[in-house]
């Protein structure tokens, strides 16, 4: 297997603006080709942008979705791949003609269409439906799975794409620097982003305290070590509806460690090689191969899904109870309720 060359990308999207976000990603693409990278990859929903969706009911919800892969955003992707030839990857709002909308993760290259990914835990509106099937696909050479912000949250989800052949994980998020009683995190004053030409120190510690960095090396390099595969993070940074998001676009190797990321206050984006020797030596893979299924039985067993985040989304009135989010659990749709 040959060495491969990943970018990951961080930029501040713009809400509903899907010309303005796919400008930013052409630029970005560009300027992760320049560094010879073969893969490009950016956030959940980088196009129309994702926080912004909360209140939407289902008809405009479906008015910002499109068709994949024939929709304008997919057209314009491929567009961009073929113009640097590069494999791209970027997440949108899909919709299905029996209504249904998915938060969805769109693969392309210069040929044309590759795959999708549809989010497994999507909790951000009610309108959303929740994608059913893992995804893992050949690639450049490499086996690569995806799994979409919350879907990191839940260890069985990258293990088991793990186990269906993934080396790479791509991990696109909106995430960081959120309402939480978890101590030391919560949101970043805005004051503190519009001004970060004048104070970058105030921001950056910010940023890399337990409000965001720190918080993702609690569970982000786990992800990769228990697992042996490379995780690739990209996530938005600066102001994303009404949150200032942290970037930290980042690599992470088999065995766990950061291969490359951003530091940087701006749009950007690294490139990190990849080999496969480190798939080869990574505890992960011996963890697999140790795994002793007869006493997972209770892994397996039905219950009610419930997918909720840390913080009171918009359209919840009654902060006291939060109502359910439709989930699938092997062929079966079933309802949580709340705690």
């Amino acid at each position: 297997m040959r060495a491969l060359r990943v970018a990951t990308a961080q930029f501040e999207n713009r809400d509903n603006d899907k010309a303005y976000n796919l400008g930013r990603i052409r630029e970005l693409t560009r300027r992760a080709a320049e560094q010879g990278a073969e893969i490009v990859s950016f956030h959940e929903a980088c196009i129309p942008a994702y926080s912004w969706i909360q209140p939407l009911g289902h008809a405009e919800l479906r008015a910002v979705a499109e068709p994949v892969p024939e929709g304008d955003s997919v057209q314009q992707l491929i567009a961009i791949a073929r113009e640097f030839d590069v494999v791209l990857m970027a997440g949108l709002l899909e919709r299905e003609p029996d209504g249904a909308v998915y938060n969805c993760y769109v693969v392309v290259g210069p040929q044309g269409y590759l795959t999708k990914f549809r989010k497994l835990h999507p909790f951000v509106n009610p309108h959303l439906s929740p994608g059913n099937e893992y995804r893992v696909i050949e690639l450049l050479g490499w086996k690569v799975g995806f799994l979409i912000c919350y879907d990191n949250n839940l260890p069985e989800n990258v293990r088991i794409t793990a186990m269906l052949g993934a080396e790479i994980v791509f991990m696109p998020h909106v995430t960081g620097c959120l309402p939480s009683k978890m101590p030391g995190r919560g949101v970043v004053p805005r004051a503190l982003w519009d001004n970060r030409q004048q104070d970058p120190v105030r921001l950056r510690q910010e940023f890399q305290g337990p409000k965001g960095r720190q918080w993702l090396m609690r569970w982000l390099p786990a992800r990769a070590y228990e697992n042996g595969v490379y995780a690739v993070f990209s996530n938005p940074i600066g102001w994303d509806y009404d949150t200032v998001k942290p970037g930290l676009a980042m690599i992470l190797d088999p065995f766990g460690e950061v291969l490359v990321e951003s530091h940087a206050l701006e749009d950007d984006v690294v490139v990190g090689l990849l080999t496969s020797e480190k798939l080869e030596l990574a505890s992960g893979l011996r963890y697999r191969k140790a795994r002793r299924p007869e006493l997972y039985s209770k892994l397996v067993e039905p219950q009610e899904s419930v997918t909720l985040p840390g913080w009171r989304r918009e359209h919840e009135p009654d902060p006291l109870r939060r109502p359910a989010v439709r989930c699938v659990i092997g062929d079966s749709d079933v309802r949580g309720e709340p705690e």
